[in-house]
């Protein structure tokens, strides 16, 4: 006997619409789900399943009288004109595995008394971004031309998320959602989001970016921390939103990694973009940028240099063959600090191992291995 159900046609419009799809596209490849949507049939159990899977949203939601209300808790800048809370469902449900972690890692270290962070929010709008970098300098014990001493870009990236994840902030770098090739995050929406709260700040940095674009990212999030705002940005060309804090975030990263001072002395002995971006071991881009607001290079020079840059990164990019060892990507996508408090939670039985194969998205042999390999 197969149980049939009635769906409310609006419901599954609605979730075919959420995933990204076109309705007209995706009646011709599942010509089944027309006749649902006309009342000529109704699904089994079964193929409503199957249909919430691809459609990417919880089995429950199907039965709802209407479809839910779904924004983001915090603005999402987009480059040059928008804010707002409506992002694609891919990064929508980034953002909520990050949210159930923080929740679980505030909660954990709080019963654990662990004390509030001191620089989370510290500062505001009002401050300036010298103030701002001096103090972020000096809590993560770092020089101003601290860079210059790495041979890579990768030796340097995985160097200053050691030196904050130290202080306590979480970062996580995918370009998926979670483990899920097919649920790619695109770079041109979302370069990254940071969740901010007084015990754990968490970041999230899209893997898929260049390394040295990524570096950007995480000072620029770092900043949002030391003022207190959550927020997520496409930092389109490299450039903030028309925000106050947008603005103010985007100054202490270029200062932080490319100090105005060590810049033009440099340009003096030495100009050119090339020579700046292996001292500083950032994108050509930021030193583009930052040569340009100093008015070394000008504007169109600037562009000129962006457009070139991205369009041979994309096609290194389609060069390149994918893969990797997954356990090193995973200790990326999972913070480690962050699995090492998942561990000993688990070691004290007060989290089940089931929950931290949840939490981690980890699943059981995986998990174990990945403890053993990166934990000790």
């Amino acid at each position: 006997m197969r149980t049939e159900v009635n769906i409310n046609p609006n419901m599954l419009t609605w979730a075919i619409a959420r995933a990204g799809y076109e309705l007209h596209d995706y009646l011709i490849k599942f010509p089944n789900v027309q006749k649902w949507l006309e009342n000529i049939k109704n699904p089994t159990v079964k193929q409503l399943e199957e249909f919430a899977n691809r459609v990417h949203i919880p089995f429950g939601y199907l039965f709802l009288p209407e479809p839910p209300t779904e924004s983001i808790p915090f603005p999402f800048f987009r480059t040059g004109n928008t804010i707002t809370n409506k992002v694609s469902l891919n990064v929508f449900d980034t953002i909520q595995i990050l949210q159930r972690r923080q929740n679980w890692i505030t909660d954990y270290l709080t019963e654990n008394e662990q004390e509030p962070l001191s620089f989370v929010g510290k500062y505001n709008v009002n401050n300036t971004f010298e103030t701002i970098v001096a103090d972020i300098r000096n809590t993560i014990g770092l020089e101003p031309n601290w860079a210059s001493e790495f041979q890579t870009f990768e030796e340097t990236l995985s160097f200053i998320t050691n030196k904050i994840e130290e202080i306590g902030v979480f970062i996580n770098f995918n370009g998926v959602v979670e483990n899920n090739t097919h649920r790619p995050i695109n770079v041109d929406e979302c370069r990254g989001f940071v969740l901010v709260n007084q015990h754990a700040p968490f970041m999230f940095i899209n893997a898929a970016d260049a390394k040295a674009a990524q570096l950007f990212t995480i000072i620029h999030e770092l900043a949002h921390i030391w003022l207190g705002e959550s927020a997520g940005f496409d930092n389109q060309n490299l450039l903030p939103a028309n925000d106050p804090i947008e603005k103010l975030c985007d100054a202490v990263a270029a200062e932080f990694l490319v100090p105005a001072k060590s810049l033009i002395d440099l340009w003096q002995k030495k100009p050119g973009i090339d020579f700046a971006r292996r001292y500083f071991k950032v994108s050509p881009i930021v030193i583009a940028r930052r040569a340009m607001d100093l008015g070394l290079i000008t504007r169109a020079e600037f562009f000129t240099f962006y457009n070139g840059y991205i369009e041979s990164f994309k096609n290194k990019k389609q060069n390149q063959g994918s893969g990797g060892d997954f356990y090193a990507t995973a200790r990326k996508r999972v913070s480690v600090s962050f699995a090492t408090y998942v561990n000993q939670a688990v070691n004290q039985n007060k989290l089940l191992h089931r929950d931290a194969y949840k939490i981690t998205g980890l699943k059981g042999d995986t998990f174990q291995k990945f403890v053993a390999q990166h934990l000790h």
